[in-house]
């Protein structure tokens, strides 16, 4: 026996039978070859548009679009493996749909998260390098996928939300449509303080940080008379969301520090208590 007769035998070696159809060696090389291609294919394509044909385009519908190619390369890829090993794809069809039917119920909520994130692929009120707030949890967006999103923190702690939750329920974007955000700060002084040099003094700290936006101005608001202070915010607006902690820290020591120089006391809680002056009389007793 030749060395071609040799491969040819194990090229045509029966590996399994599927509705039939006899799996071969040479089958499941194609297979395998073809899933390889396919993986080759994605990365290249990744790589050529985001170098080439959308070096120039905004970073979220860049990232659309790649997402996207990938997940069209990889579909396409499947078919012709699939193709390639000689199985039937209507036979393949009906197994799907029993298998979708009978494991529908117990991956609801997988099911959920992959119709959640084509939503948001497809009408991104989320997208790539966005700000978000999510409950608790503020971050930047650096990956949505088909079944999660991940969240990076600012203590560079990655979080990974469904993503059925970002469309189910309230989520802060602040980096959606202007991205200027106007932040509060708020502040007490003590009774007896000028009213007219506190709004000055924080109008001036307030115009005096480079983060602060001159237009909108910043604003000061007399909110209340609290039980120990008189209390007043300050609005300012800046057009850098991820920074707004940054800027808060900011205007709180300088507002400590234009207070401490203007003489403008910033009060503690204080209850005062009243006594009533003398001593109740005993009654009298016999000798």
């Amino acid at each position: 026996m030749s060395w071609t007769d040799y491969v040819q035998q194990v090229l045509t070696f029966h590996i399994f039978t599927v509705g039939g159809n006899v799996i071969t060696v040479s089958h499941v090389g194609l297979f395998l070859l073809t899933l390889l291609a396919t993986h080759l294919l994605a990365r290249t394509a990744r790589r050529l548009l985001l170098k080439y044909a959308l070096a120039r385009v905004d970073p979220a519908p860049r990232f659309v679009i790649v997402r996207v190619s990938q997940y069209l390369i990889w579909f396409v890829g499947l078919v012709l493996a699939l193709e390639f090993l000689n199985i039937d794809m209507t036979a393949v069809a009906l197994v799907a749909g029993a298998l979708g039917i009978g494991i529908g119920f117990g991956l609801q909520n997988v099911v959920g998260n992959v119709v959640a994130g084509v939503v948001l692929l497809l009408d991104q009120p989320v997208r790539f390098k966005d700000r978000v707030t999510v409950e608790s949890v503020e971050g930047q967006v650096e990956n949505v996928s088909f079944r999660a999103t991940t969240i990076v923190t600012n203590d560079n702690i990655s979080i990974i939300v469904p993503n059925s939750q970002l469309i189910n329920q309230p989520v802060i974007n602040w980096s959606h449509g202007d991205p200027r955000i106007r932040i509060h700060v708020a502040i007490g002084v003590a009774y007896g303080s000028q009213v007219e040099l506190v709004t000055r003094t924080l109008l001036d700290v307030a115009r005096a940080h480079d983060k602060v936006l001159a237009s909108p101005e910043p604003e000061v608001r007399f909110l209340e008379f609290g039980e120990s202070s008189l209390n007043f915010e300050l609005l300012v607006w800046l057009d850098d969301p991820p920074g707004h902690y940054r800027l808060r820290s900011d205007l709180n020591y300088a507002i400590d520090a234009a207070f401490r120089k203007q003489g403008i006391e910033i009060p503690f809680p204080q209850r005062d208590l009243h006594l009533k002056s003398g001593l109740p009389k005993l009654p009298a007793t016999g000798a």
